[in-house]
């Protein structure tokens, strides 16, 4: 059936959250959603999300361990090598041969949850996957770069087709580093979901970011011909448009009020200035966007942090709805939750789902 969406959760900015950010909601809209199927792409090298999906603390990364050490690897690298191996033109293998189901790892998540688990294995593999990408075109019909740059956007393509009537919707776990695997990412989504902090990093990261994605005007004399925004343009490879930014570890720096408005003063107004030359970088909005707090409206969502609650919850792999206020060991430490933090949460996940 249809695929719903793709979102790639990205920002070139280390520490802002991505891999919880990817845990939460892909964990959150599988429960409010029974009926469509969610498949996260974990394409970090850390593979964290895939920890928290698959038990959280020792047990996920035991699990993500057990599927990166299999003799074909039930990972992201597994199913990149055998891709890259059979060739362009080759038939694609099975989504069902890589793709695990969550819920057979973890029975805290649901059922319709499902997992291309992380490889930390993607470093040092990926001079060989950009070798692929830049070998010279043998024929007009194959192009080494657009081929391998589509890599997990057919799979995304294939999961869909063999969910035997239900609708799928796709989260992508990103590096911040843009990277050969984090350009495949980039590919493989529609939409990105792109978390700040407020500070002047994230505001310089901001700008980078669509940078990296559509280059300079004009293109550098030297280097413009070699950049990612360039060969997908050339080659017509989908580049995703900025959906949402979503304000993250805010209140680490001056509180809730004040941190709203530093996000502005960040990143808000420099992706304003670029909105207003480069609407087409964003999905488009049926509300009109004419100054900077009408597109904070319409392209921002306030997710503050996730406390405690959120820290917690992704540790031990396990939904914010099933929590209550207790005591739980997180790293040989009793660490205390009560309801208002963890309802807190909760709504400001679900305010983000609400948008997507």
């Amino acid at each position: 059936m249809a695929i719903i969406n793709r979102y790639g959760i990205w920002n070139n900015k280390g520490g802002v959250g991505k891999s919880t950010i990817t845990f939460h909601l892909a964990s959150r809209y599988a429960e409010l959603h029974p009926e469509i199927d969610v498949l996260v792409i974990d394409l970090c090298p850390q593979a964290n999300s895939s920890m928290m999906l698959l038990g959280g603390g020792v047990d996920g990364e035991t699990n993500v361990i057990n599927l990166c050490t299999q003799a074909t690897p039930q990972t992201v690298v597994g199913y990149l090598s055998t891709v890259i191996t059979n060739g362009p033109g080759a038939p694609l293998p099975n989504p069902s041969q890589f793709v695990i189901q969550v819920g057979a790892f973890n029975p805290n998540l649901t059922n319709n949850l499902f997992l291309l688990c992380g490889d930390g294995n993607l470093e040092p593999i990926s001079p060989a996957i950009s070798n692929q990408a830049n070998a010279p075109a043998l024929t007009p019909a194959i192009q080494p770069w657009a081929w391998i740059h589509n890599i997990f956007r057919a799979l995304g393509d294939n999961f869909a087709a063999a969910t035997n009537g239900r609708d799928s919707i796709i989260f992508i776990d990103t590096n911040p580093a843009f990277g050969i695997y984090t350009e495949l990412a980039i590919t493989a989504s529609d939409k990105l979901l792109c978390p700040v902090n407020a500070d002047d990093s994230s505001r310089t990261a901001a700008n980078a970011m669509v940078i990296l994605l559509h280059g300079t005007i004009p293109p550098h004399p030297i280097y413009g011909a070699w950049t990612f925004a360039n060969r997908a343009a050339t080659h017509g490879t989908h580049v995703p448009l900025i959906h949402l930014l979503i304000g993250n570890r805010l209140t680490q720096f001056e509180g809730a009020a004040t941190a709203f408005n530093a996000l502005s003063d960040a990143s808000a107004q420099s992706l304003y200035n670029i909105y207003s030359s480069s609407p087409g970088y964003f999905t488009p909005n049926s509300t009109a966007v004419t100054d900077l707090q009408s597109f904070k409206n319409n392209y921002s969502a306030l997710l503050r942090d996730f406390n405690t609650a959120g820290v917690v919850t992704s540790h031990l792999g396990r939904r914010l709805s099933q929590m209550s206020a207790n005591y739980y060991e997180v790293h040989g430490q009793r660490v205390q939750l009560n309801r208002a933090r963890i309802q807190e949460c909760l709504d400001a996940v679900d305010s983000i789902i609400a948008r997507i």
